[in-house]
């Protein structure tokens, strides 16, 4: 039988291994898979069939598989023992044979198919390199123009991929509309439908305020200011923890900036959220009433086995320390990562008054007793 000759898929292969680095063995092995499947399609065969293509010159040979039988009732299928030993005369009842086939048109049917497999493969790699290239940008800022924007979903044309920000990555106060040019976070990195990589971007994601910080502060970039933590309520708030440890610099004063210049560059990227700047401290208590800001703090009493921490504030600072909604003192909190109570003056005078007059209340019971007994 005469195999099917393909020199110029063995070339165009070559050439694709050289170029995308396809490998030629890899693309033809699926090949042969894919042959298989034509041929049973376009033949409506019922044969098991294998099909061999030579890695040297592309010569395709097309085995139908057939067991060896004493009389052979499905040519299909089947094949007798007679005519078996035409091809090989060592083989017996209830083996297998392999015998070449050169169905008619499966030239045209076999480059058809080299094609799409061909195809096919380079989309693939296309997708491994994209996924590769978007997963080490893991935790990095990128830009696009928005494709299709609702509550649900924003798409963001990213250049060779699109960016998908869902619900919880947006920021509420934000409108976001179709045309429009927008910096988002890379918050990972996935394999979606066939493979297919999703680059998945927020712009509420509290690194995203501090990659916006490396952007525009030359010291954090260059790792003489640290970033000890960011809490954010997107939209509305965020707040920045910031060290240094040279002495010279003043960290909060570098991220701010002269008028407050570089810090408003991020606060305008933000759409206006706000954002305080305050510095780290090895000391709990003096981190945590700085995380306060700006409320002033009398006093902070901590414990340390339970990163417990109370508050005392001036009575008409309060509010300012609870924040609206309680929002400055759960950022405080988040920031910190310590559990905050926070008291007024008089709540806590009370408080000492109250527990003063308990103990005296024992005390005069006590002796109440101590005479009975007498």
């Amino acid at each position: 039988m005469k195999a099917i000759d393909n020199k110029e898929l063995i070339l165009a292969l070559e050439e694709l291994e050289k170029e995308k680095g396809i490998k030629k063995s890899y693309v033809l092995e699926s090949l042969e898979t894919a042959l298989v499947t034509a041929y049973k399609r376009n033949f409506d065969a019922l044969e098991n069939v294998r099909v061999d293509i030579d890695q040297n010159t592309g010569a395709t040979h097309v085995y139908a598989i057939k067991d060896i039988m004493e009389n052979a009732n499905d040519e299909a299928t089947e094949i007798s023992l007679e005519d078996a030993h035409k091809i090989n005369k060592e083989l017996n009842l209830g083996d297998t044979v392999e015998v070449e086939i050169v169905p008619k048109d499966f030239g045209r049917i076999a480059a058809q198919t080299a094609k799409q497999v061909i195809v096919q493969k380079l989309r693939e790699v296309e997708r491994d390199l994209i996924f590769n290239e978007y997963s080490e940008r893991k935790g990095e800022i990128v830009s696009g123009i928005i494709q299709k924007a609702d509550k649900n979903i924003v798409v963001v044309d990213l250049g060779r991929i699109e960016g998908i920000m869902l619900s919880k990555e947006q920021v509420p106060t934000e409108k976001y509309r179709v045309n429009d040019k927008i910096k988002a976070y890379i918050v990972d990195v996935e394999r979606g439908l066939k493979g297919a990589p999703q680059v998945m971007i927020s712009r509420s994601h509290p690194d995203f305020v501090r990659k916006l910080l490396e952007f525009e502060i030359p010291e954090i970039y260059e790792g003489l200011i640290e970033i000890k933590s960011v809490s954010r309520d997107a939209g509305a708030r965020s707040k920045v923890a910031v060290y240094s440890p040279d002495p010279n610099i003043d960290p909060v004063g570098s991220c701010v900036g002269a008028k407050g210049v570089r810090i408003q560059n991020v606060i305008n990227e933000l759409n206006g959220e706000k954002i305080d700047v305050i510095e780290w401290d090895e000391d709990p208590s003096v981190y945590i009433a700085a995380a306060l800001l700006p409320a002033q703090i009398l006093a902070v009493d901590i414990k340390n086995d339970e990163k417990f921490a109370e508050v005392i504030v001036p009575d008409d600072q309060l509010s300012l320390a609870i924040g609206k909604a309680g929002q400055n003192a759960r950022l405080a909190a988040k920031l910190t990562n310590w559990k905050i109570d926070i008291k007024s003056e008089s709540q806590f005078r009370q408080i000492l008054v109250e527990k003063q007059n308990e103990e005296n209340s024992t005390e005069i019971d006590s002796n109440d007793n101590e005479q009975e007994e007498v």
